[in-house]
């Protein structure tokens, strides 16, 4: 029977409570209740649907990060090489993402895998001598591993009016580019994935799901559960929730529910928040000349979700150009979040790794304010590195998601800025919470999967590891090493998705 989110208290008691309605959290929700649907399972939601922050379709790039065009996680080594170990890393998360979703439309959880993933090649693209060097390197260290052999690489002028026909335009003959291809990329609305996950759970499930719920506090009881302050938004009324097991899944509020939680591993952390703009186009004409993802070069001091590209997006069924992402700065840590989130964050146990962050990333500092002043005609001059004769009427300025970046104790910085997502769990492995951006929402599966096994790993391994293989074919296994499971899971993931690459 479908719930009714009407009139609805929850219990004073669940064996899980989820925090967000995002991405992460409703992973993790359909997970536990597939391995077990007796579990006694609640979402809380702060805002009114599933999938309102960071999970939206415009407040994320869409890229289904399979490191085919992301060129900061192939990093050059001092002799030459390119080090492609993350990006082997990164694909096979997606990889695991992509069977999952897969299992979900099998079993008819979840259907039309269009109206959420759509095949988009995926490209990198670069400027002068020294990069496209860097790039044919990185090429060719590529295709020896199963999961990059499809990818191809060209300078030739021609070959690069084919496959982006609007970056190509009135561009000097002479200038020296090269791209990489690969044509198994994707382009993902992952705020309809969420949603139709959370459909799934409302209507299909025995899962307690509250929106306009927000959970302000989290205690530790004696016994090792955990007691949740939840205010009803609606209502204004409060109340105390038990749970044994606690997932922080809440976005940029994940920090501060943490550490209210008191957990010892959830000391000296801090949270460095960043907002992003991009310019949009919904001009078709220019949308069907440029039918891909293309990544370029980071500049200079910008931090690496600020790599500029420019993307074929579908939402909703329609198409549109995205390109950016600009760095911004706001001290909220959601969208709609508060300006006092980023001083309410401060505290004793983490001053001094915020200190140590801000002072060795001075730079980052100096290329943020510049950003932030940047005006809409600066914007363009930037993409007109890519699009050559950009109009000022066929784009729009869009206020993409707030990413809070994870600062951690560093013993000689005093404090470290992380780029990446990170699992936080206490010894128990009775609460935990994920923190962190990019690649995010692509590696939702594998991160959830790291929770499980570091939560629950006496039933990962043991009563839920047959039902967790039909989930996950691959899991416990490395694709880069077997180039003919990894084939056939491609194949798999490719029918079902209904994949037209």
């Amino acid at each position: 029977m479908p719930h009714t989110l009407l009139s609805r208290t929850p219990k004073p008691k669940y064996d899980v409570v989820l925090i967000g309605g995002g991405i992460m959290s409703t992973t993790l929700a359909t997970m536990l209740h597939e391995f077990d649907p007796n579990l006694e399972i609640a979402i809380f939601e702060r805002l009114g649907r599933f999938a309102k922050e960071s999970t939206a379709a415009w407040n994320n790039a869409g890229t289904g990060h399979s490191a085919f065009c992301e060129l900061n996680y192939t990093p050059e080594n001092e002799d030459g090489s390119v080090d492609i170990t993350k990006a082997e890393k990164i694909a096979e998360q997606f990889e695991i993402s992509k069977q999952f979703w897969s299992y979900l439309v099998d079993k008819k959880y979840i259907d039309t895998p269009q109206e959420f993933i759509n095949a988009c090649p995926h490209m990198s693209l670069v400027f002068g001598e020294n990069d496209a060097k860097y790039l044919k390197t990185r090429f060719d260290t590529m295709i020896k591993s199963p999961l990059f052999k499809d990818m191809e690489f060209t300078m030739d002028h021609e070959k690069l009016k084919e496959w982006i026909p609007l970056v190509m335009s009135k561009r000097n003959p002479n200038e020296v580019l090269a791209a990489s291809r690969s044509e198994l990329g994707t382009d993902i609305n992952f705020g309809s994935l969420t949603r139709k996950m959370g459909r799934h759970l409302l209507q299909d499930s025995k899962v307690d799901v509250f929106l306009y719920h927000e959970v302000k506090d989290i205690d530790a009881r004696a016994n090792g559960s955990w007691d949740l302050k939840v205010k009803d938004r609606t209502k204004g009324h409060k109340q105390q929730v038990n749970a044994d097991f606690v997932f922080i899944g809440a976005g940029g509020y994940a920090l501060q529910l943490l550490e209210s939680s008191g957990i010892k591993e959830s000391e000296g952390y801090g949270g460095f928040p960043v907002s992003g703009e991009w310019l949009v186009s919904h001009n078709q004409e220019l949308v069907e000349k440029h039918q891909a993802k293309v990544y370029t070069q980071a500049t200079v001091d910008a931090p690496p979700m600020s790599v500029p590209h420019l993307d074929l997006r579908i939402i909703d069924g329609k198409k549109a150009l995205l390109f950016g992402p600009f760095a911004g700065f706001s001290t909220k840590f959601l969208k709609e979040g508060s300006y006092l989130d980023l001083p309410d964050s401060v505290n004793t146990k983490n001053i001094k790794s915020l200190f140590g962050a801000w002072w060795h990333n001075i730079p980052l500092t100096k290329y943020l304010v510049q950003q932030v002043a940047m005006t809409k005609s600066q914007r363009l001059q930037h993409l007109r590195e890519f699009v050559k004769d950009a109009k000022d009427e066929d784009w729009e300025i869009k206020v993409a998601g707030q990413r809070v970046q994870v600062i951690k104790k560093d013993d000689k910085l005093g404090g470290k800025l992380e780029f990446g997502t990170e699992v936080v769990v206490n010894k128990q492995g009775t609460i935990a919470s994920l923190l962190g951006a990019s690649p995010g929402a692509s590696t939702a599966v594998y991160a959830m999967l790291d929770v499980l096994q570091k939560c629950f790993p006496e039933k990962i391994n043991g009563e839920w590891r047959e039902k967790l293989l039909q989930m996950v074919p691959s899991y416990g296994q490395k694709l880069a090493d077997n180039p003919e499971l990894a084939q056939k899971l491609r194949d798999y993931s490719k029918e079902k998705l209904e994949l037209n690459y």
